[in-house]
């Protein structure tokens, strides 16, 4: 029998109804069961709202909702009438008006959706956005959807679908979430979950639990999807409430038993400073088998200061865990920490910057300490390439080429660049990094790379070593290249916001001072702000061109 995602659900909704496919939870209310039984009903409500609408499957539909039961039914139920769903971030306070509105409109423009589907005070706002010609045919009200449709599952659209046929489209992470829409297939996703289950040694017994947004690669495929396909538990969050109280995170590991989470680097700061002990009490991590680290460039600093904060409550070592992902491979490349520790990589700076090369550290010589994201996973080949797209040898930096059974179907409706990103079948993930003995080192973006003098200097270098002088505010730091025509190479500038105005000068000059100290460059521009300055993305990430257009626009450089 084909299998596609409506058939797989329909299986667990015949085979084991009654079984708990995932758990919500949401500050101040109760925990909220959900069975696979009432997943397929309550979902195939909307695919009814759909076919009254006259959506046709193959058809696009667009998800502007906030976390909780709607989204899950709405997105379920757009799978199960065999149209395309795609999660748009919710307007919320940490995105720009102005940039939400035309992120919304360059996403109907561009993936052309027939139906968007959100909350009724928040119709207006969707259709502001619409033009006339627009595709959209219909906007659907998840508060009149009627639950009490009766629908003829077997003749649901869905399960008319093909294996090879678009199921959803993911979006790279911008300053709204709405890059390029990455359209994947029924059969692209079950590789992967095939190949990374296998890396993760997934079992019956696992519980993943989650608060990552589903607009994202990371908490779609790896903390939803894989999960309710696979007939694993899960146990849902809210970001929002994950990020108002991160320590809600422990405690629902702790009281639902939960082996598996996916972290950004980021989160493994916040939680290590923002969790306090009286929030932990009776907490247990134990169960925690990996917390894995995925979609940023991992920091040992980061991993060690989880570590330090949470060993005292259960957390092992161990557990510690890293991956390479992205939405054009569904999800995960690599995986590292499942079946034997991290690797780290301690190498010589000033040959990493100057010769691209990664070479061991020496005594007395500064040095740059590479957390390993594992080995590629089954079915998926890793390369490292020149500019050309020819192959480097082991230690030498390059751009970090793959190819898999579970890339995209494409760019969606943008064949230009869809056509650009492949190089003899190998797609260009427009990553550096290297590889040694086996193992897939991520240095940072390509797009970011910034080039002072003939030196390679990532951002997220120099960001990280600003995180740490006292003033400024953890996490609230970009650095980027700023070109000067007359010196005729770019100079670094960062951003920061800090915590007390008043001591902008000391923390200036120590940012300036800590900067010159760890890394190979001098900052020509450092520009500290207020709190709420810098401009993030929808998935919580500091957005580097949006800021540095920001910076460009409010300063005049000397």
């Amino acid at each position: 029998m084909k299998q596609t995602f409506s058939s797989v659900l329909l299986k667990h909704y015949h085979e084991t109804p009654e079984k708990i496919a995932l758990t919500l939870l949401h500050a101040g209310e109760g925990d909220v069961p959900v069975s696979y039984g009432e997943l397929v009903e309550r979902s195939s409500a909307f695919s009814a709202a759909l076919e009254a609408a006259g959506i046709q499957p193959g058809e696009v539909v667009i998800l502007i909702q906030q976390h909780g039961l709607d989204l899950v039914n709405a997105y379920f139920g757009v799978i199960l009438h065999g149209a395309i769903p795609s999660i748009m971030p919710f307007l919320t306070e940490k995105l720009l008006p102005e940039r939400y509105r035309a992120g919304m409109k360059s996403l109907v423009s561009i993936s052309k959706p027939a139906a968007i589907i959100t909350y009724a005070d928040f119709e207006d706002e969707v259709r502001s956005a619409l033009i006339e010609g627009d595709s959209v045919r219909a906007v659907i009200v998840a508060e009149e959807v009627s639950g009490d449709a009766l629908v003829d599952l077997e003749a649901l659209g869905g399960l008319q679908r093909a294996p090879q046929d678009v199921v959803l489209l993911q979006h790279s992470s911008g300053s709204t979430g709405l890059q390029k829409g990455v359209a994947l297939s029924h059969q692209a996703v079950f590789n992967q979950l095939a190949s990374y289950q296998l890396a993760l040694a997934l079992q019956e017994e696992d519980v993943i639990v989650s608060w990552l947004p589903l607009y994202h690669d990371m908490g779609l495929i790896a903390g939803f999807l894989m999960p309710l396909l696979s007939g694993i538990p899960l146990v849902l969050m809210s970001p929002f409430d994950w990020v108002r109280a991160p320590y809600r995170l422990m405690q629902a590991v702790s009281k639902y038993k939960g082996t598996l989470s996916w972290l950004p680097n980021f989160a493994y700061n916040f939680c290590a400073k923002k969790v306090r002990d009286r929030h932990l009490a009776d907490v247990d991590l134990s169960s925690w088998r990996a917390v894995i680290n995925c979609s940023e460039p991992m920091r040992w600093d980061s991993q060690q200061a989880f570590l330090d904060r949470f060993q005292d409550f259960g957390f092992r070592e161990e557990a510690l865990a890293t991956c390479y992902a992205m939405a054009e491979n569904v999800f995960a490349v690599t995986q590292g920490g499942i079946t034997a520790p991290v690797k780290y990589d301690d190498i010589d700076r000033e040959i990493f910057q100057t010769e691209g090369k990664a070479v061991a550290a020496m005594d007395g010589k500064p040095s740059l300490r590479m957390v390993s994201a594992g080995k590629p996973i089954r079915n998926v080949e890793v390369k490292i390439v020149t500019a050309v797209g020819e192959a480097l040898p082991e230690r030498q930096v390059g751009e970090i080429a793959l190819r898999s059974d579970c890339m995209l179907t494409g760019y969606f409706h943008r064949e230009d660049i869809t056509e650009e990103a492949f190089i003899d079948g190998w797609f260009l993930t427009g990553d550096y990094g290297y590889l040694a003995d086996g193992e897939v080192y991520i240095s940072g973006r390509k797009k970011d790379l910034i080039i002072v003098g003939g030196k390679n200097v990532y951002p997220q270098d120099i960001e990280e070593i600003v995180n740490g002088v006292p003033g400024v505010h953890p996490g609230r730091v970009v650095a980027f290249g700023v070109f000067n025509e007359d010196a005729g190479t770019e100079e670094v500038a960062v951003v920061a916001e800090i915590d007390d105005p008043a001591d902008k000068d000391q923390v200036a000059d120590a940012v300036r001072k800590a900067v010159a100290h760890g890394s190979a460059v001098v900052l020509r521009y450092v520009h500290l702000v207020d709190g709420q300055w810098l401009v993030k993305t929808s998935s919580g990430k500091i957005a580097r061109s949006a800021n540095k257009d920001k910076f460009l626009a409010e300063i005049t450089p000397s």
